[in-house]
């Protein structure tokens, strides 16, 4: 969606229900992370955290401390970062 239809969207405030299954296959970082936490609320609560961590990050107000990551971010654009989250899992 660009910019010009962002804008036509009506924000309703009603919640979203999300219901999805994450297996370690597809996003090994993100399932390691996850896992860590009992089911239900903690892990529901570390998921919003790092959803927008990864939505300030994209829109480049959250700048990662690391030099590593500085330098990751000279080369590409922080929502490149980001945006590849959900494309084909990275060769460990």
């Amino acid at each position: 969606m660009n910019a010009n239809a962002n804008a036509k969207v009506k924000v309703s405030g009603e919640p979203i229900r999300l219901v999805f299954e994450l297996a370690r296959a597809d996003h090994p970082r993100l399932y390691d992370d996850l896992i860590q936490f009992p089911k239900g609320t903690k892990r529901i609560n570390r998921l919003r955290v790092l959803a927008y961590d990864g939505l300030l990050a994209q829109c480049g107000h959250l700048v990662p401390s690391s030099s590593s990551h500085l330098e990751l971010l000279a080369e590409t654009s922080g929502s490149m970062i980001t945006n590849d989250l959900f494309g084909p899992p990275a060769s460990e």
